[in-house]
């Protein structure tokens, strides 16, 4: 956390979960998804979206430099997965869980300065026969960053965990992503309280202590 009277800045960097439609021309704009209620929830913060639909790991790391690099933060999230996942099924494109995670610690070997570390795990929520045969490659990404997260002393948000539970209640899956991945209002407010919930837990960052991010 940053010092008394210190505005905390917040920069949240994934695919279309995240950016959910922000106004790329505008620094201030936060989509209408989780993020824009995770700023609601925290006035007192300065909060940044830096999230581009369609992003995989690897794209992230094509803009880690420009985008992320210069931001500056004091909480950094990354949410990113199942664009992974689901190119393999729609476009023949895929990216074994060995390359995810490779990727993804070069991501944290460049995260900048020493800010707490949110690692989000991606979700499906199957709505078609089909994707069911997704999740087995969905967990292979999931375990990953649930790993990393434990070896860089990161707060994990066990999301898929979070809406698969819900999904199972009297909502069902169809009402919180229609395709699956995409939340409704719904399931973006689940998300961003599973953030929230996070995010107050007080897991250190690699300054106060916490484990040293990977190599």
């Amino acid at each position: 956390m940053t010092g008394s009277g210190t505005t905390e800045r917040l920069v949240f960097v994934g695919d279309s979960i995240t950016d959910a439609g922000r106004d790329r021309a505008d620094a201030t704009s936060l989509g209408d998804g989780y993020v824009r209620l995770v700023a609601a929830a925290l006035p007192g913060a300065q909060v940044r979206n830096l999230g581009i639909g369609g992003d995989r790991a690897v794209d992230l790391e094509a803009r880690w430099d420009r985008d992320v690099a210069a931001s500056a933060p004091d909480v950094l999230t990354l949410y990113v997965g199942v664009n992974d996942t689901w190119r393999r099924f729609d476009a023949d494109d895929r990216t074994s869980a060995e390359d995810f995670e490779a990727t993804y610690r070069r991501l944290l070997d460049r995260v900048p300065g020493s800010p707490r570390l949110v690692l989000v795990e991606p979700f499906l929520l199957p709505v078609r026969p089909e994707q069911q045969g997704w999740l087995d490659d969905l967990a292979g990404k999931r375990e990953v960053v649930g790993r990393l997260a434990a070896e860089t002393g990161a707060t994990l948000v066990p999301l898929h965990t979070v809406l698969t539970a819900a999904a199972a209640g009297d909502a069902g899956a169809q009402a919180l992503a229609p395709d699956g991945v995409h939340p409704t209002p719904a399931a973006s407010q689940l998300i961003a309280d599973a953030w929230l919930a996070a995010h107050r837990s007080g897991a250190p960052s690699a300054a106060d202590g916490g484990a040293k991010r990977s190599a």
